[in-house]
């Protein structure tokens, strides 16, 4: 198998276990706050990729001389992962995909902004087409609740969340000063601990911990470690093989991940007529798997 295809597997793989966090998020999202999951879990995710930094880099090689990029970049990524489950308590799990994959359009716009990149043609029709599937699937395949602008609240929420995600990626690139993929990872992870920490101590502190399910804690340590850890490491290993653009392809798998997710948790799958929307979404991914090239940055989640 050539890397190429291996990159095309970790990309499937990682679409998969991203998407588990829509379905499992959901189930646990009233159950503790996302202030105090959220916090716990960067803490987990920064002492794994910690221990990776420096098994392979060493972390000497982050650069403390400007910590607030960390800052800046740990802040956007709490917002979104709080945000997602905020939007989780309400938004079906399908929905909230649904949502994530305008990410890649939103990352366009913000890498335009920021690093004046542009895309192709091919980029911006599928683009285009897995826009107009999401907001298919977000009003639930209704027109007139489209015509009317009818989102759901949760959907709205976890909609602000992925712009700050969106703001994320063209960040990386802007803010990073030559430290590998691990170690600048871990100083984000570590600033995002610090102020969820901060931020979150009244709900860490009122949270019962002892008392909470089996389920939150298997969420919990899934987000954790096979949604975060696990998953920067399909990435890392797809975007050295594969172009950018056919790493972010993988963002549109989502939807289609969620709903097995949920027939396999033995929730029913959404209606043939939203369903509509996925196919579009899929069809997106073709056209971005299609595209050699492109300077639009991937995405990441979970």
């Amino acid at each position: 198998m050539t890397p190429s295809y291996r990159g095309h597997l970790a990309m499937l793989v990682f679409s998969a276990l991203v998407a588990g966090s829509f379905s499992l998020g959901a189930m646990v999202a009233n159950d503790i706050t996302p202030m105090a999951l959220n916090a716990i879990r960067f803490v987990i995710a920064a002492v794994v990729i910690g221990i990776a930094a420096q098994l392979t880099h060493g972390l000497r090689r982050i650069d403390f001389v400007a910590p607030w990029r960390f800052l800046v970049l740990g802040g956007l990524f709490a917002i979104y992962f709080v945000l997602m489950f905020y939007g989780l308590q309400t938004a079906a799990p399908v929905s909230a995909a649904a949502v994530f994959t305008l990410t890649p359009v939103l990352s366009g716009v913000f890498g335009w902004i920021l690093l004046r990149q542009v895309t192709t043609w091919r980029m911006a029709l599928a683009l285009a087409i897995g826009a107009m599937g999401a907001i298919w699937v977000i009003f639930r395949g209704d027109p007139t609740a489209i015509w009317a602008f009818e989102i759901g609240r949760g959907e709205m929420i976890y909609f602000w969340g992925c712009v700050a995600h969106a703001a994320y990626t063209p960040m990386v690139r802007l803010l990073n000063r030559g430290e590998p993929a691990v170690v600048f990872t871990f100083g984000m992870l570590v600033a995002g601990a610090m102020i969820l920490l901060v931020v979150g101590w009244g709900d860490i502190r009122a949270t019962r911990w002892t008392e909470l399910s089996p389920l939150v804690w298997v969420v919990l340590f899934y987000v954790a470690l096979i949604a975060s850890a696990a998953t920067f490491v399909l990435l890392q290993y797809a975007t050295l093989h594969l172009p950018s653009a056919k790493v972010m392809a993988y963002t549109y798998l989502t939807p289609s991940w969620v709903i097995l997710w949920e027939i396999a948790l033995g929730r029913p799958a959404p209606s043939g007529i939203v369903a509509l929307g996925v196919v579009c979404t899929i069809w997106a991914l073709w056209l971005l798997l299609r595209e050699g090239r492109s300077i639009v940055p991937e995405t990441q989640s979970g």
